[in-house]
């Protein structure tokens, strides 16, 4: 399918769309890599900025949705819907289901934990945020692995999307990334 015939999502859209990406793997990184670390003060500070992050991806994912909710999204070509087995079109609305529901949940966990910790989030050093849920030892201990879940839940998903489009353009050579793609309208 040449470029021209792939209707791409607007600039608006796509910039998200990465800037969000480029986020959860940074965020997601940051995690694997502090959560092992000593206590000492590099460790807080790497926490400080994953807090940072998730509050970015929240911040991302709300402006997201609201912009699709105004924008409709191009509709998918009728010539890869109607190439697309039926379970490939539901694993894929089911995945953008999914990655959406983590892409609010993941955060929202994390804040709560945070809170429950009784380690406040100020963002950037500069804004207290407040806190979700009271002080609870008890609370921090339930809502620890499940913020850790859930984030894996999310690269898992993360994966699976990017598979799925990789597939599209090296397998079925359809033009499918190319509506998520940079240049042209």
């Amino acid at each position: 399918m040449s470029d021209a015939a792939v209707l791409r999502y607007h600039p608006v859209a796509r910039a998200l769309h990465w800037a969000l990406g480029l986020a959860l793997i940074g965020v997601f990184a940051l995690g694997l890599y502090m959560a092992d670390l000593p206590f000492s003060p590099q460790r807080l500070k790497l926490y400080s900025w994953h807090k940072w992050a998730g509050v970015l991806v929240l911040t991302f994912t709300a402006v997201r949705l609201m912009w699709r909710l105004v924008h409709r999204p191009p509709a998918l070509p009728a010539a890869i819907a109607q190439a697309m087995p039926a379970w490939q079109r539901g694993a894929h609305h089911a995945t953008h289901g999914g990655l959406y529901l983590l892409f609010f949940s993941v955060p929202l966990l994390g804040w709560a934990y945070s809170s429950a910790a009784g380690f406040p989030i100020v963002l950037f050093g500069l804004w207290p945020l407040p806190d979700f849920v009271p002080v609870s030892e008890t609370l921090a201990e339930g809502l620890k692995p499940l913020h850790r879940l859930s984030a894996y839940a999310m690269a898992a998903l993360v994966l699976l999307h990017v598979a799925g489009a990789l597939k599209h353009h090296f397998v079925d050579r359809d033009g499918l990334l190319l509506r998520m793609g940079w240049g042209g309208r």
